[in-house]
């Protein structure tokens, strides 16, 4: 069992950045795969990237690749989402999840664990 909670969400304008942070309550949160899905307005939930349980491995978006970075400190039990050169598009409530595996391909992973979300809103 895992507990995640987001943070870090704001209101930013267009071209800046936000860093997403998602802490976990698991004593075993190091085998755990994390991601970042991201729900817009009337949209439907969307994946955004994922770090495998060592960091060794990561998966993106295409819509966000060269702009996002996901990382992880397995010692803080905190995945980081780095988010650059941010567009209206961006705007959403962004939310993490995590998956225990220590697969290190993280393209196709079921996530059973969610967090409550944080809201990004980028303005033009």
């Amino acid at each position: 069992q895992v507990q995640l909670v987001e943070s870090g969400g704001g209101l930013v304008q267009a071209g800046g950045s936000l860093r997403l942070s998602c802490a976990a309550s698991a004593r075993t949160f190091s085998t755990y795969a994390i991601a970042w899905f991201r729900q817009a307005p009337g949209k439907e939930r969307e994946f955004v990237a994922a770090i495998s349980w060592s960091g060794s491995s990561t998966y993106y978006a295409d819509s966000v690749k060269g702009r996002f970075t996901i990382s992880r400190d397995n010692a803080k039990k905190t995945v980081y989402l780095q988010m650059n050169s941010l567009k209206p598009e961006d705007t959403g409530v962004y939310y993490c999840a995590a998956d225990r595996t220590l697969s290190d391909d993280v393209r196709w992973l079921s996530y059973d664990y969610w967090g409550q979300g944080t809201q990004v809103t980028v303005t033009s």
